[in-house]
């Protein structure tokens, strides 16, 4: 798990969107173009979606204290979930309606180069977020699949970032589509369906993300990887012969909570088994360098344990 949450990649995409918002309202003005305006909305969103995951960042580096021991880690999860909220009502709520008023009540665009450019030059600055956000990934990536990865990954902010550049970028693929066939066609019904489809764009992308995590702010458990090496590194088949039940939880992105009652093998003193337990934990500690919260309980295996696993 990456400690830097992808700070790289939020602070280029806050940047990128920062600038692409500001040079999208001056074209919409100019323009009249709704799915400029739509886009200009969507940046405005992004913009502030990205202070957002900075803010839970700063948040969850809080110490743990009486009312919260195990921590602040989850602010990054709650933060995430307002930028999937966000995404969802500013963004794509407001583009829907945006497209079918346009769509209903054309109105004809004023210098449609002057979008066409500006659109072009957002393309190129999200291009530029986007390649962040997929190297700062990647690492972590490995040889899964990108949707895989999306759906996996305990460390909110890359997804939500790679999720959101790719929005971004489909989006401004259709305002310029919508922006080209109002060109071509001298028809402005185009502008508001380019619009219409940044919207519900905007709503899956959001839907996506609202789901993911909602998932980690309930609570998810070691991926599977994690849990055969955790199952693996507990038992030692000398003094640990078996794990009787594991439960994991992610406190927050960085931070694994093991539990388990083991199988200890019979006479050993407490010491000994105290020795046990203490090896198990730092073998785990090895191998899963999240899993920093350890429980593990010793008992003598008995059959009625296996039917409660």
């Amino acid at each position: 798990m990456s400690t830097g949450g992808g700070r790289k990649a939020i602070l280029a995409a806050l940047t990128a969107n920062a600038g692409i918002a500001i040079a999208k309202f001056i074209g919409a003005a100019i323009t009249g173009s709704a799915s400029m305006l739509a886009e200009a909305v969507h940046s405005v969103a992004d913009t502030g979606n990205q202070g957002l995951l900075l803010l839970g960042q700063r948040r969850a580096a809080k110490e743990a204290d009486e009312l919260h021991p195990f921590g602040y880690a989850r602010s990054r999860y709650f933060y995430s979930f307002i930028v999937a909220l966000v995404l969802f009502t500013l963004g794509s709520c407001y583009a829907i309606y945006e497209g079918i008023h346009k769509i209903q009540h054309p109105q004809e665009l004023n210098s449609p180069i002057v979008a066409i450019v500006i659109l072009t030059i957002a393309i190129a600055l999200e291009i530029y977020s986007f390649s962040t956000a997929v190297s700062e990934s990647r690492p972590l990536k490995g040889e899964a699949s990108w949707w895989r990865f999306i759906r996996n990954s305990r460390s909110p902010e890359l997804p939500v970032v790679l999720l959101e550049d790719t929005g971004a970028l489909v989006g401004l693929l259709f305002a310029l589509a919508g922006v080209s066939m109002t060109m071509l066609t001298d028809d402005p019904i185009w502008d508001g369906v380019g619009t219409l489809a940044i919207g519900g764009l905007l709503g899956v992308i959001a839907v996506v993300l609202i789901v993911e995590m909602q998932s980690l702010l309930i609570g998810e458990g070691a991926t599977p990887e994690e849990n055969r090496q955790i199952w693996a590194h507990v038992v030692d088949n000398t003094r640990i012969d078996r794990v009787i039940h594991l439960r994991t939880q992610y406190l927050g992105p960085d931070e694994l909570l093991v539990a388990a009652k083991v199988g200890v093998v019979p006479d050993l003193d407490i010491a000994a088994i105290a020795q046990a337990i203490d090896d198990a934990e730092s073998r785990v500690r090895a191998a899963v360098p999240a899993a920093r919260v350890i429980y593990l309980e010793p008992d003598l295996y008995r059959s009625t344990d296996a039917a409660t696993q």
